[in-house]
């Protein structure tokens, strides 16, 4: 194992200091627990956006704190949940009165813990509705998950949730717009090589030199199938075929169209990528009316992608257009 750290234990907790230094006008970071607010927050009057899960996926999720996003981020240890009380003292730092939404990834461990923190919130008179996202259709369970798993959806997710919450959207109107996203994006990935967990040393799977991993999880997990590799517009055309049937996304849709790169995975791959997915559903007469393209939730250093395809109405455009100013996403500011 060859990485940047120092100590395999503190590498979480040594990143976060790290943010604290490089963004303290967008971020506070708190420890013991770990978890991050807005600078500014709470924001007094608003619904409160609070989400979290293990670190190594950076940058989610405090890499979203700040005006148009997040209010406040939790980190887990390296591809681990976050703790009930980690949680409960970041819902309780964001929260400015008008109830907190929880944004939950669809990991067993992530679910029972935000249920927790949740109840233990509202025994202190703190209203909290969660919202979950199970986006990817590679699987229908996995060992970290009943259901499908929350992957590359959660970045528009996040995105639109939180302008709902900060045009003044009250708390039944926050949750609407956020389940809505969720019912409309679909995500699949892949991978050509695991990555390594710090604390374990080993990768989390083995691939020969000439294999790819179809349908992988962001821990690490093994897709459905591994196969040989073979070129961009093939490999696009696999994921997106699952992506498009699933839904269905149809002829005449209007759709955000997410390449993300898992950690490893240079540029330039990706916005090749990106060239066979608008051919792909340019074939297929659906629209990419909105694009993001980049590492904007990883699996350490995994070489692969995953692509997420989110179909639009008017509203969810605006709301995806809407200012935000955080460490890994700006514009409109």
């Amino acid at each position: 194992m060859k990485k940047i750290i120092n100590d395999p234990g503190t590498v979480a907790a040594e990143a976060l200091q790290g943010m604290a230094l490089a963004y303290p006008d967008l971020l506070t970071v708190h420890f013991d627990p770990n978890y991050v607010t807005r600078a500014d927050g709470p924001q007094k009057g608003k619904v409160a956006i609070v989400s979290g899960g293990g670190s190594g996926h950076e940058p989610l999720a405090g890499g979203y704190v700040g005006p148009g996003g997040l209010d406040a981020a939790v980190p887990g240890a390296v591809f681990t949940s976050p703790t009930p009380d980690q949680i409960l003292d970041a819902t309780k730092a964001a929260d400015g009165g008008a109830g907190v939404v929880h944004l939950v990834l669809n990991y067993t461990g992530d679910i029972l813990n935000f249920e927790t923190a949740a109840e233990l919130a509202e025994a202190e008179d703190i209203e909290v509705r969660p919202v979950v996202i199970d986006d990817d259709v590679a699987v229908k369970d996995s060992t970290y998950t009943a259901g499908r798993r929350g992957v590359g959806g959660a970045i528009p997710w996040y995105k639109i949730t939180c302008a709902a919450a900060a045009r003044g959207d009250d708390l039944d109107s926050v949750v609407a717009i956020s389940k809505r996203v969720v019912a409309n994006v679909r995500t699949m990935g892949m991978a050509l090589t695991p990555c390594t967990v710090p604390h374990s040393g080993e990768p989390s799977f083995v691939l020969e030199d000439d294999e790819m991993e179809i349908g992988i999880g962001v821990h690490g997990e093994p897709g459905r199938e591994r196969v040989k590799v073979t070129s961009a517009d093939e490999i696009v055309a696999t994921l997106l075929g699952n992506v498009v049937e699933d839904l269905p996304f149809e002829s005449g849709d209007r759709t955000l169209l997410f390449v993300n790169g898992m950690g490893g995975t240079p540029s330039i791959e990706l916005h090749l990528a990106y060239n066979s997915a608008r051919k792909f559903l340019a074939d297929r007469g659906i629209e990419v009316a909105r694009t993001l393209v980049g590492n904007y939730f990883t699996s350490l250093e995994m070489q692969g992608m995953s692509i997420s395809l989110l179909r639009l109405d008017d509203e969810l455009t605006e709301l995806w257009d809407a200012p935000i100013h955080t460490p890994a996403m700006r514009w409109g500011v």
